[in-house]
């Protein structure tokens, strides 16, 4: 979603995509910490263990279509393999998560997921990001 946050000065920044949780979206970010880390004497190897985002999620017809979601892997992905390029050492990379959870100081409001999860039911849905994913490890 592209909003407005608010700087310390109350100022509105413009055009910042964030999350349901109100973090920036910032793929080049993942390319800088990663390349920091790198950077430290000993490190001889990187495991990106949490890395993924929260937006709001719909069921439409049994789907749920969550591009943005999508979009953000693909975009973190590829700073993670940049780094890899460029001589960084990461040897694994873990997605923030693999269904709906409990967020324990947000509830069941933020979706993270791979998979939908209805609260009520406990019915599983995979979504669009989730078949992306699967595509993109098959390949």
């Amino acid at each position: 979603m592209w909003a407005w946050q608010i700087t310390a000065d109350k100022k509105p920044i413009e055009n910042i995509e964030i999350t349901d949780m109100n973090w920036e979206v910032y793929p080049e970010g993942m390319y800088n910490v990663l390349k920091k880390f790198a950077a430290y004497p000993g490190i001889k190897k990187i495991i990106v263990t949490e890395n993924g985002a929260a937006f709001p999620d719909t069921v439409v017809d049994g789907r749920v279509h969550d591009d943005k979601r999508t979009k953000f892997y693909q975009d973190y992905l590829a700073q993670v393999l940049r780094a890899q390029k460029d001589g960084v050492p990461v040897k694994g990379y873990y997605c923030w998560t693999l269904m709906d959870n409990f967020e324990w100081a947000e509830g069941n409001r933020p979706r993270f997921g791979l998979v939908y999860t209805d609260f009520t039911t406990q019915k599983r849905i995979m979504k669009d990001s989730g078949l992306w994913f699967k595509d993109f490890l098959r390949k």
